[in-house]
């Protein structure tokens, strides 16, 4: 890289994060693209009814914390509020607007709150223990879930568990993803040995469909851009002078692949934190689903915190090979395509 670009050179191969259960629940709050989020700014698309319906519906939502009216006298008995779903479940494709949604309704909702992905609830159990975790989540008016995956048994049944104590003590739920909570597993480990688990989950969550296209790609095409040095060089420079200074990753692909396998997910967002753009050197396909499954998880913070990224070698999005794209996870690569796409186009 150019000595005369002004950045803080780091490899992110030499970070080696630490975050505790709490500190994990501290930050669970919406990615920073989304602190403005409200139902107002939401902007259903006119050809797909169902965003515009899922708009109101999310929006009715919202009023379950309302405070029932009085009526009748000092003397009479409050009315209760009209009983509705103990949770709301956003179910369609990629880039149509669930996350926003969520956000939006997380702003609206009192607190205590909380916002996170499905790992990060899971990492928090993990680190703090699961009587821990439910006392710390016990009273929160919601809690929000993005990126709803079940992709093994012990989280199945830990997050029914989790979700239904805490559904149980008055704390309404919502959470987004893309296969109907009928269908999580499905594919992935044999979800007919945990159909009980699962229907108990998808109960409590009332679902609702929204169609649409990608908006992160409605006015992109190709692929994920690919850099020459000059061109990377090129691209540093033009994010470095928008502000006095600024903080750089270049990591080899391969070098960054192997250390995200000594990572817990859900730490990922410490080790990206002060990054103001990544560099990666010579991308190539990815043949281990371990390997893919964790940079997916890797992007989708990269991409919360709406960090550029500038690669050279093969096209990002080209890196889940094989079967990947036609196998149980699909859905994730087909979103984390998406988000490469989408992290490229600066």
């Amino acid at each position: 890289m150019a000595s005369s670009i002004p950045t803080t050179l780091v490899r992110l191969v030499d970070r080696a994060p630490t975050l505790s259960g709490a500190e994990m629940a501290a930050v669970l709050v919406p990615p920073r693209q989304f602190d403005g989020a409200s139902f107002d700014s939401y902007r259903p698309d006119p050809d797909y009814p169902s965003q515009t319906d899922a708009l109101e519906i999310v929006r009715s939502f919202s009023t379950s914390w309302a405070p029932a009216a009085r009526s009748g006298g000092f003397f009479s008995r409050q009315k209760k509020a009209p009983a509705g779903p103990t949770g709301i479940y956003l179910d369609g494709g990629f880039g149509v607007g669930k996350t926003h949604l969520l956000a939006a309704l997380w702003h609206a909702a009192p607190g205590p709150k909380y916002f996170g992905t499905f790992i990060e609830y899971t990492a928090i159990v993990g680190a703090m223990g699961y009587a821990a975790a439910v006392k710390l989540f016990t009273g929160a008016k919601l809690i929000a879930i993005d990126e709803f995956e079940l992709d093994d048994p012990g989280d199945t049944m830990m997050m029914t568990r989790l979700l239904t104590d805490l559904s149980a003590s008055g704390t309404r739920l919502a959470a987004t993803s893309n296969t109907p909570p009928n269908a999580l597993g499905e594919g992935r480990f044999a979800a007919a040995d945990f159909l009980r688990e699962i229907q108990s989950l998808s109960d409590r969550f009332d679902t609702v469909r929204i169609d649409g296209l990608d908006y992160r790609r409605r006015d992109i095409e190709g692929h994920a851009r690919v850099l020459d040095e000059t061109g990377i060089d090129d691209a540093v420079s033009a994010v470095v002078q928008k502000s006095a200074s600024a903080s750089v990753s270049r990591d080899d692909f391969g070098g960054l692949i192997a250390h995200l396998g000594t990572i817990h997910p859900s730490k990922f967002v410490k080790l990206i934190d002060g990054i103001d753009a990544i560099v990666l050197d010579d991308v190539s396909p990815l043949h281990s689903q371990t390997d893919a499954l964790r940079f997916v998880a890797f992007i989708d913070r990269v991409y919360d915190a709406q960090i550029p990224i500038f690669a050279s070698g093969s096209p990002l999005d080209e890196v889940f090979a094989g079967d990947m794209m036609s196998g149980g996870y699909r859905k994730k690569y087909l979103r984390s395509v998406s988000r490469l796409i989408a992290s490229t186009q600066y």
